[in-house]
C-alpha cells in the first residue's frame, strides 16, 4: 500500500520538555490508526504536526502531492460570533471545495444539532464538539485526523461516528481514550511512550497483547544485560590487568553495557481510598422537578442514594444530567419536591470544566489551597505526595499550571477532588481526556470506594465496570431505573427504536414487554455475592467482639494491651455498623425483587 504521508526521526520539544523524539511514522491509502497514550506524551501535538499546523524541530514529514486533509481540535475554539452552519461552512477543509448551507444543515440535523440560528459561543460542550465534527466530516478527504471525537458527545452520536468512520474509505488517525471505539474503528495502534512511537498491527484488544509481549521482551533483554554486568564487574573487581588488546575490548563492553538503560517501568496511577466516615443517611430525593429557559428536564424524580451506591446518568446531551448532579450536590435547588442530604454527607463534585484558577499557580500550591495532607489506607500522604501518585514528579510540581496539556488538567483536578476526602462522589464526564491508563486505575479505585458514586458518562466501557445501577433520562424529564450493563441497555433501546421507527402501532404494543423485562429489579454480581456471605460476616464480628471482650477482662492490669484491644473493638464495632446497614439495603432488595416476581 502506497504511503500518503511519512514522518521519519521526527522530534518536537516543548519548552524544556521533549515531547516526541526519533518517531518514524508511514500512513497508507486506508489506514485506520488509533493513537493512545498517558495525558501530556504528545498525543495531540503529533497530530498537529501531520496537518502541519507545526513545525517538527527534527525530522522531515513528506506528504503526497495534492494530499487533503481535514482535522478536528480537542479543544475548538469558538471565539467569534457565528450560527453552527457558518461555523461549520468556515471550519470545513479549504482544498475540497466549498460546501453549500444545505450540507451543512442536512450533517448537524444528523449529529443532533438543531439550532441552525444560535451563536456558537453559547453552545454545551457537546454541542461544541458536534459542530466542529460537521466541520470535519462534511466532505470527504485522504487523510482525517480526529483528537478525542468521541469526548463531550452522548451514546447516540458516538453509535452514529462508529458506524461514519467504519465505513469512510480514506485514511483515518485519531487520539481518542474510548476503548469500544478503538476495538471496532481502528485496525493499527500508535502508542507514544516516553516520547518514543510504537506501532501495532491490529485492534486496541490485540495491541494490548502484543504491548504486554514487548514489555516481557523487553525486561527479559534487561536481565539478561544486568547478569553480563555481574560478571564483568567481578572480573573488573579482581584487579583485571589492562594490558592486552583482549583484556581493554571486555573492559569497553563493560562500559557499553553500562550505558544502556533498561526498560522504564510503566507509571500506574495509584490511590487508595480518601473517603471520611459516612452515616445512615446518604441523598433522599422526593418528587424532584426542575425546569430552566422554559423546558421541563426533570418530573417526579424519587429516589434514595444508598451508601454503596454505584449509579450512572445516562441520556442525550442537554437532557439534564449535569442538572440533576448540581441539585445532588445541594448547589443548585429543585423547582419542586427536595433533595435531602446526611449530615456526614461530604461531597466530591468532579465537574466538566477545570477550575478557574490563576494560570500561573504552581500545581503543588493549587493542591495545597485544598489540604496539606489527606489520609489514605496507605498511609498519610502530603499534597506533593498526592501530586506523585498522580503522576506529577517532584520536578514537575513547580510547573504553573498554564503548561498543563487538556489530559494532564483533567489528572490533577481528579486529585483535588480526592485530596478532599470526599464520601459521596459526584462526577460529571469524568472519562474526558483521561488516558486509559488512569481511566482503568480510577475504575477500580471506584469499584474499591467506601461511599456512594453517582456518575454521569458516554464511556460504555467505564460504565460497564463502574455502574450496577442506570437511570436514563426519557420523553417529559422522567428517570427510568435500570439494572442491567449500560452496553445492554444500548443494544435494547437501539433495538428498540428500530422496532417503533418501522411498525405500527399494535406492533410498536409488541415491544413493551421486553422493555418491562429490562426494566425488572435484580442483584448485581457483587451484591449477591454480598447477599450470600453477609449473615456469616455478622456473625463472626459479634463472635470477634465477644473474644476481645474476654481478652479485656483478663489483661486488666496491662494498660498497652488495654489500649490495643480498645482500638480493635471500635474498628469491629464501625465494621459490624457497615455490615448491618448493608444486611438491611439487601434484604430490602431482595424481598422487592420476591415482590416483583410474584406481581
Amino acid at each position: 500500500m502506497a504511503a500518503i504521508l511519512s514522518a521519519e526521526h521526527i522530534q518536537k520539544n516543548y519548552t524544556l520538555k521533549r515531547l516526541i523524539t526519533d518517531a518514524t511514522l508511514y500512513i497508507g491509502e486506508s489506514d485506520r490508526i488509533g493513537v493512545v497514550g498517558i495525558n501530556g506524551t504528545g498525543k495531540s501535538t503529533l497530530l498537529k504536526l501531520l496537518c502541519g499546523m507545526e513545525e517538527p524541530d527534527g525530522g522531515i514529514i513528506m506528504r503526497r502531492n495534492g494530499l487533503r486533509v481535514s482535522y478536528l481540535p480537542q479543544m475548538p475554539d469558538y471565539s467569534e460570533c457565528r450560527t453552527s452552519v457558518e461555523q461549520v461552512l468556515f471550519d470545513s477543509p479549504k482544498d475540497v471545495g466549498a460546501p453549500d448551507e444545505y450540507e451543512a444543515r442536512a450533517l448537524l440535523t444528523q449529529l443532533g444539532i438543531a439550532d441552525f440560528t444560535g451563536d456558537v459561543r453559547t453552545f454545551s460542550g457537546g454541542q461544541k464538539k458536534r459542530v466542529a465534527l460537521a466541520a470535519a466530516l462534511i466532505r470527504p478527504v485522504d487523510l482525517l485526523l480526529l483528537d478525542e471525537p468521541t469526548n463531550h458527545i452522548d451514546a447516540e452520536t458516538i453509535a452514529w461516528l462508529e458506524t461514519r468512520l467504519s465505513q469512510y474509505r480514506g485514511a483515518l488517525m485519531m487520539v481518542t481514550h474510548d476503548r469500544y471505539f478503538l476495538d471496532r474503528v481502528c485496525s493499527r495502534i500508535a502508542e507514544l511512550d516516553g516520547g518514543r512511537l510504537y506501532l501495532h498491527d491490529g485492534n486496541f484488544s490485540y495491541y494490548l497483547e502484543q504491548k504486554a509481549a514487548r514489555l516481557d521482551m523487553e525486561n527479559a533483554q534487561a536481565r539478561k544485560r544486568s547478569a553480563i554486568l555481574r560478571r564483568e564487574l567481578e572480573w573488573i573487581r579482581r584487579g583485571a590487568q589492562a594490558r592486552s588488546t583482549k583484556q581493554k575490548a571486555r573492559i569497553q563492553r563493560y562500559e557499553q553495557l553500562s550505558a544502556v538503560s533498561g526498560p522504564q517501568e510503566e507509571q500506574r496511577l495509584t490511590l487508595g481510598s480518601t473517603g471520611t466516615r459516612l452515616g445512615r443517611r446518604i441523598i433522599e430525593c422526593e418528587d424532584v422537578g426542575k425546569s430552566m429557559g422554559g423546558r421541563r428536564l426533570l418530573s417526579g424524580f424519587t429516589y434514595t442514594i444508598l451508601r454503596d451506591e454505584r449509579m450512572a446518568v445516562v441520556g442525550p446531551n442537554g437532557c439534564g444530567k449535569t442538572t440533576l448532579l448540581r441539585m445532588l450536590s445541594g448547589e443548585l435547588a429543585p423547582d419542586e419536591g427536595s433533595v435531602t442530604l446526611g449530615e456526614t454527607v461530604k461531597i466530591g463534585f468532579f465537574s466538566q470544566e477545570f477550575p478557574r484558577v490563576d494560570p500561573k499557580l504552581r500545581l503543588i500550591d493549587f493542591m495545597r489551597d485544598i489540604a496539606e495532607y489527606v489520609q489514605t489506607p496507605e498511609g498519610r500522604f502530603s499534597a506533593s505526595q498526592m501530586l506523585e501518585q498522580f503522576l506529577f514528579p517532584p520536578d514537575v510540581q513547580y510547573t504553573p499550571v498554564e503548561r498543563l496539556s487538556g489530559g494532564e488538567k483533567r489528572r490533577l483536578y481528579l486529585a483535588s477532588v480526592l485530596m478532599a476526602s470526599p464520601n459521596v462522589l459526584l462526577l460529571d464526564e469524568p472519562t474526558n481526556d483521561l488516558d486509559i491508563a488512569t481511566l482503568e486505575i480510577l475504575e477500580d479505585y471506584l469499584t474499591a470506594f467506601q461511599g456512594a458514586v453517582v456518575v454521569v458518562s458516554h464511556d460504555r466501557s467505564f460504565l460497564d465496570r463502574v455502574a450496577g445501577r442506570l437511570f436514563a433520562f426519557e420523553s417529559g424529564g422522567r428517570l427510568t431505573q435500570y439494572v442491567c450493563p449500560f452496553s445492554d441497555y444500548l443494544q435494547a433501546a437501539s433495538a428498540q427504536k428500530e422496532k417503533s421507527a418501522r411498525a405500527s402501532a399494535p406492533a410498536a404494543q409488541q415491544t413493551a414487554p421486553r422493555r418491562e423485562r429490562l426494566r425488572e429489579l435484580r442483584m448485581s454480581f457483587r451484591e449477591q455475592k454480598d447477599y450470600e456471605t453477609i449473615d456469616a460476616r455478622i456473625e463472626g464480628l459479634n463472635a470477634k467482639l465477644a473474644q476481645i471482650d474476654e481478652q479485656t477482662e483478663r489483661c486488666a492490669s496491662d494498660f498497652v494491651k488495654l489500649t490495643e484491644l480498645a482500638a480493635q473493638r471500635e474498628q469491629t464495632e464501625r465494621e459490624l455498623a457497615e455490615a448491618e446497614e448493608r444486611w438491611l439495603y439487601l434484604t430490602d432488595l431482595a424481598e422487592r425483587i420476591e415482590a416483583q416476581k410474584k406481581g
